[in-house]
């Protein structure tokens, strides 16, 4: 989300009201936030509105793994959420942290010797940063971006930067190939991404640059750009960008191997009017090659394709931006991943489908065992998406209305007695807005689990 996060962060930088950070003994938030939290929001009858936290231009979001925490990057802080009670988040600790723009968190912890564990998440400066030394004063990162930022989360109370490391290509979002995420990758551009070692957190380095289908150029993208990654159960890494979705093995992190890629529809209208934004593969560790496309079985990629910058469609939000299914019926080869259905839930009305500042594309998503989908759908809000027909995308609920700019939407894990996250989600979904900040909503969701389903039972699912 290139071209519109310039804009977001030059109109942002602006306004008299923002502050570098937010005090977490401070209750009071700025007034434009305050003021924005409290305009109304229509929600389906099957979703209920349960508290805001009003946290300052939010940005990207990230669960722990293990521990009670949520993480939320902004324009202006990085913040660590206790949400022991997931329906009543309690800020804990902040970072200042001015940057442009961190739009997808990642997250890492692993043990040191001794067995402490260490807990922390990426920061991608892709344009500027500026953030608190602790002492008073001010880190100044690298102008222009191409940055990897290690903030170290370990100790709630106290998130701090601990390291940085330049990266050759765009660093627009970064994610950890593993939970212990001693590489991760970036998003990439000219048809390639970095790979940086993080196996030492102090002195992270770039190790080199590979080559991706998925940051090849399109019609907008003449040069290419790549977006984001997601690994899957089966540890298979997905990247979206310019040129479609592609399959890579990360098996060795250090050296991953391309795989798969979508159809030549990957960089066509209307499947790929700007960019293939992110995706996501349940049940990847059920896959059976060439059976029929199902949620369940695991061969059914799930995608957002962001319409940024499209003759005009970006400001006609039943045109703007889509969700769509992909089936994966080999994970080997070139070019066999075809498109299945494809949607649009603002063309099914809930009486507030005019764009409230002229831009209201698909954003990031997140899945639900029970095949729902929760989507960011910037100005036009939470969108929630049936998937368990792969053919057959329906809208399942929504929360529109009010001063809104929902970029990201999470389920929120189950945890074990040990607080470690499932695979499995709650029904409590957060999301991350740029004008309200963190959002908590509790959604009414179908009780099968289509990872745990035999294959006559999704046969039988609508």
């Amino acid at each position: 989300m290139l071209c519109r996060s310039l804009l977001v962060g030059a109109l942002l930088l602006a306004l008299p009201s923002v502050a570098l950070g937010h005090d977490p003994r401070d209750d009071r938030p700025s007034r434009w936030i305050g003021d924005a939290a409290n305009l109304p929001l229509v929600t389906s009858p099957n979703v209920r509105h349960v508290t805001t936290f009003p946290e300052t231009q939010g940005i990207s979001g990230e669960f722990a793994r293990t521990g009670p925490y949520f993480y939320v990057s902004s324009l202006d802080s990085i913040s660590v959420f206790d949400v022991s009670d997931p329906l009543r988040p309690r800020l804990t600790g902040t970072l200042a942290n001015l940057v442009f723009e961190n739009e997808a968190m990642s997250y890492g912890e692993r043990r040191t010797a001794d067995g402490t564990l260490e807990r922390f998440v990426l920061v991608g400066n892709d344009l500027y940063n500026l953030s608190a030394d602790g002492t008073g004063g001010v880190q100044r990162g690298r102008i222009g971006g191409g940055e990897v930022i290690v903030v170290d989360v370990t100790d709630p109370a106290d998130p701090h930067v601990r390291s940085r490391t330049p990266a050759t290509t765009s660093t627009h979002t970064l994610q950890c190939v593993t939970v212990a995420c001693e590489y991760a990758y970036s998003a990439g551009d000219g048809g390639r991404f970095s790979i940086i070692d993080l196996r030492d957190l102090d002195r992270p380095v770039e190790a080199g640059t590979a080559p991706s289908a998925a940051s090849s150029p399109n019609g907008i993208f003449t040069t290419g750009a790549g977006h984001y990654w997601d690994f899957d159960a089966a540890g298979v890494g997905w990247h979206t960008g310019s040129g479609g979705a592609a399959a890579f093995d990360v098996s060795d992190p250090a050296a991953p191997v391309a795989r798969n890629t979508t159809d030549e529809h990957g960089t066509q209208t209307p499947w790929n009017d700007f960019i293939h934004h992110n995706s996501q593969r349940p049940n990847a560790n059920r896959f059976r090659a060439n059976a029929r496309p199902s949620v369940g079985r695991g061969n059914v990629l799930l995608v957002t394709e962001e319409d940024y910058f499209n003759d005009g469609d970006e400001l006609l939000c039943d045109r703007a931006g889509t969700f769509q299914t992909w089936h994966v019926p080999t994970l080997e080869g070139t070019g066999t991943i075809a498109p299945l259905d494809i949607i649009n839930p603002v063309k099914f009305g809930d009486g507030l489908s005019t764009p409230i500042g002229g831009f209201c594309s698909a954003h990031w998503f997140d899945y639900h065992q029970s095949g729902i989908i929760a989507q960011g759908y910037y100005q036009q809000g939470l969108r929630l998406i049936d998937v368990r027909d792969a053919r057959d995308l329906r809208q399942y609920g929504y929360v529109t209305g009010g001063a809104s700019e929902v970029w990201d939407a999470y389920w929120v894990p189950q945890r074990d007695r040990g607080g470690v996250a499932q695979r499995t989600k709650t029904d409590v979904v957060y999301t991350t807005d740029l004008v309200r900040g963190l959002d908590v909503y509790q959604v009414d969701v179908p009780g099968a689990d289509l990872g745990t389903a035999d294959d006559a039972l999704l046969d039988l699912l609508p």
